[in-house]
């Protein structure tokens, strides 16, 4: 009987590993928010920017929103793609990823905490390893907290508008193994593959899965989402390292905010003192 071969990936790393995480906050000057996430040797830069202003919808309603763009830089991939712009119009995949992350990130915010603000999410790809919106939605989530916190600490916000962490990634089958974090080849070469979103309660966010050379059990999307949710618990993990100093500047306001009580009404003898 012929042993099963064991599938190799790139970075040398187990069916159940993550490519190699790093993030950075606050690459760019001007942005009110923003981080630059490598996954592997896919890189996305992105930028949260808060306008003051809402879609016509919600003008007069006291609520925010937070929408997003997304875009790849012509040599993101091993071959040159004409920017849309030249184009005259957005590809459906842009169009879609793009819908995906701006509906992700307002599933962990209070829009009535950003009363007529837009929260506006640019993520661009500087380069493409596969996972391009799972990593988008990751790095979103920072930059979001970056531009939410400066608002926050400087009292332009009077609550603090995040509810939940967020962040995603690709779980699939290749070769009949389930794996965590597809990369390029991978992707390609999946029979069944899965972008799972999910909160840091636990709860998921959306969940895209496609059976893409076979149908899948119950059992196999079972197994594929508990990968998932372990994978994005880890990458939660550096989230919360990267922000660590900022968030610790939020949570001491919110302290300060939630200690304080109405002062007790003065008895009208207190006032006046003796007769």
């Amino acid at each position: 009987m012929t042993a099963k071969k064991t599938l190799r990936r790139a970075h040398e790393r187990a069916p159940d590993a993550l490519r190699p995480v790093r993030i950075e906050v606050g690459p760019m000057k001007f942005a009110e928010g923003s981080a630059l996430i490598e996954m592997g040797d896919t890189h996305v830069l992105v930028a949260a920017s808060i306008e003051h202003r809402v879609p016509p919808f919600l003008v007069n309603s006291g609520r925010g929103w937070a929408t997003a763009e997304y875009a790849m830089l012509p040599r993101a991939t091993s071959t040159r793609s004409t920017r849309e712009v030249v184009r005259g119009r957005t590809a459906g995949r842009s169009a879609e990823i793009q819908r995906l992350i701006g509906r992700s990130i307002r599933a962990v915010l209070d829009l009535e905490a950003l009363p007529e603000l837009t929260l506006a999410i640019d993520c661009d790809v500087l380069q493409a390893d596969g996972g391009t919106r799972t990593a988008s939605i990751t790095g979103a989530y920072v930059a979001a907290v970056e531009a939410l916190a400066r608002l926050f600490l400087t009292g332009d916000l009077v609550r603090w508008p995040v509810t939940d962490q967020l962040a995603a990634v690709s779980v699939g089958f290749v070769e009949g193994t389930a794996l965590l974090d597809l990369d390029a080849p991978e992707d390609q070469a999946a029979e069944v593959d899965l972008n799972v979103v999910a909160a840091g309660d636990g709860e998921l966010v959306e969940v895209q899965g496609t059976g893409e050379r076979r149908s899948f059990a119950r059992q196999e999307l079972d197994r594929l989402l508990d990968l998932a949710q372990a994978g994005i618990a880890e990458l939660m993990e550096h989230q919360q390292r990267a922000l660590a100093t900022l968030l610790e500047d939020v949570d001491e306001i919110r302290a300060k905010a939630s200690g304080r009580r109405p002062a007790r009404p003065k008895d009208e003898r207190e006032l006046w003192g003796k007769p």
